[in-house]
């Protein structure tokens, strides 16, 4: 059992700073010892009274500090300026703020905010001059396109949050901020539209972060795992995107996004399976083109699911399924096999997955190269040597082409896990197993929620107004209403009469 704080610890008020300055000085260089990265410059304001400046190498704008903090304050001609005073006349820096405690010292400090210590005082001043490395706004390589913005998020969530606000520039916009892990101190941003969003729903979300209680966070998959409503469950219940403009189109659903301090994924709460399969590309074509491309990527969805365990089904048990003449071809090409379909299928598969997953881990130079020529080379001379079937690597190329048409790479491998068990299924019950295996797929999907909201919805339970924009991606003067996931707030999303029709009377339709 691992060993817990006492309870005692948590209920000790924290150490404030006195008005004795060299104690301050010591105690914040003691917290830091061994750091060769922490900074101090002890310096007299005026030439009178003893100040000290604490700030990280690396993490605060040294030319700023130099030009608008110590500057004014060598020169300052007050004998006993006070924190006050220094806010108020000396200081030319827009954002600062009081810190009255050690632990305020150390996460300003953290934060990339020099602190100022002075004598006489028992408040020291957080300097909002923080100036670390960031990576320029690029497009996300994961979710690109042809139509649609060209922005990404960043590592950098003061980055994330201004990209929301040029979107959405209400104030009905929320930004929420927290912290959690013990010594990351990794800040946390809740995001929602008040009025549109359930306070139910944001209050849940800010109730799960609450009580995470861990040492680090590194990643939004961190807190990902750690707030999902089922933790065994293949698919995922939490949306993440590194697209502003998904972000918003969530925001403006009604739902509520959570932003990480180091990484550009968001996630996005609740979910459901077709917000997962759907695309920010469908909404910027014309709807014929989204909604041919949906129905598209529903049935090669199910064919990167179901299509060699289909193929193994029939080879094994169902022959009289197939032509006659098909079915010699078939026979033919397996003749000098020696394993039977089910091992062929499970090689084949688990060798094309190695292979995409090298391609992955590689340089982006070769990488692709990697996966596309491995595939071929290895599949032709599998063949050739009689290891594997023609039709075998045809059904496995297919499979593979219609699992990169799922637009969310999680959702991609969980139904690349859940190929394998069907595939067993199939060899051992034939048609019957590959649907017992659907069965179970559904049965689950059924009993799944995201923060409470059912993942099949609007099929399960059904709501037929949904079903414009799951089955169909409607013309965007068809979608007057927004999805009713917790709440009915706010529910029309545009005026009536917006179709683009010389012959509309302004009704609506």
């Amino acid at each position: 059992m691992l060993p817990t704080q006492p309870e005692t610890d948590e209920e000790k008020p924290e150490p404030a700073l006195s008005a004795d300055f060299d104690r301050n000085v010591e105690t914040l260089r003691s917290i830091y010892s061994n750091s060769v990265d922490i900074i101090v410059r002890p310096f007299l304001i005026g030439g009178k009274s003893r100040a000290a400046l604490f700030y990280i190498e690396g993490l605060s704008n040294i030319s700023e500090m130099n030009e608008n903090v110590l500057a004014p304050l060598l020169k300052e001609s007050a004998e006993n300026i006070t924190v006050q005073e220094m806010l108020g006349r000396t200081l030319s820096v827009s954002k600062v703020n009081v810190v009255a405690t050690f632990a305020d010292c150390v996460q300003s400090l953290s934060t990339g905010y020099p602190v100022l210590l002075c004598e006489r005082e028992r408040q020291g001043i957080s300097i909002g001059l923080c100036n670390w490395e960031k990576r320029a706004i690029e497009e996300p390589p994961a979710e690109g396109g042809i139509r649609g913005p060209r922005e990404g998020f960043t590592e950098t969530i003061q980055v994330n949050t201004s990209q929301l606000r040029r979107i959405i520039k209400s104030p009905a916009l929320k930004l929420e901020p927290m912290k959690t892990g013990k010594y990351t101190q990794t800040q946390i941003v809740i995001a929602y539209i008040e009025g549109i969003a359930d306070q139910t729903l944001v209050e849940e979300a800010r109730n799960r972060l609450k009580k995470i209680q861990i040492d680090g966070i590194l990643e939004s998959g961190y807190i990902e795992e750690l707030i999902e409503d089922n933790p065994y469950s293949p698919f995922p219940q939490v949306k993440s995107t590194e697209r502003p403009d998904v972000a918003c189109s969530a925001l403006l659903e009604g739902r509520v996004a959570i932003m990480t301090e180091g990484t550009p994924f968001v996630l996005i709460v609740p979910t459901t399976l077709f917000s997962l399969l759907q695309s920010h590309e469908d909404y910027y074509q014309r709807f014929w083109v989204g909604t041919s491309i949906r129905w598209l990527r529903y049935v090669f969805t199910m064919f990167s699911l179901l299509l060699p365990s289909i193929y193994v089904s029939v080879q094994t048990f169902h022959q009289e399924m197939v032509p006659a003449s098909l079915l010699i071809t078939m026979a033919s090409s397996r003749e000098t096999v020696p394993f039977p379909a089910l091992v062929e299928a499970l090689m084949m598969e688990i060798t094309f997955e190695v292979l995409r997953e090298a391609g992955v881990r590689l340089p982006k130079q070769v990488g692709p190269a990697v996966s596309i020529v491995g595939a071929l080379v290895i599949g032709q001379a599998a063949v050739q040597a009689g290891i594997v079937s023609a039709p075998m690597v045809i059904v496995v190329a297919i499979t593979g082409i219609a699992s990169f048409m799922v637009p969310r790479y999680i959702v991609g491998i969980a139904i690349r896990l859940l190929r394998f068990p069907i595939i067993l299924l199939s060899g051992w019950l034939g048609l019957l197993g590959v649907m017992l295996g659907v069965i179970a797929i559904i049965i689950h999907l059924c009993n799944l929620r995201s923060f409470g909201v059912p993942y099949l919805q609007p099929i399960a339970p059904y709501k037929g107004r949904r079903w414009k924009d799951v089955a169909v991606r409607a013309p965007w003067w068809m979608m007057n209403t927004r999805p009713n996931l917790t709440g009915g707030y706010d529910t029309y999303r545009q005026a009536p009469g917006q179709r683009p029709d010389p012959g509309n009377d302004g009704n609506g339709t």
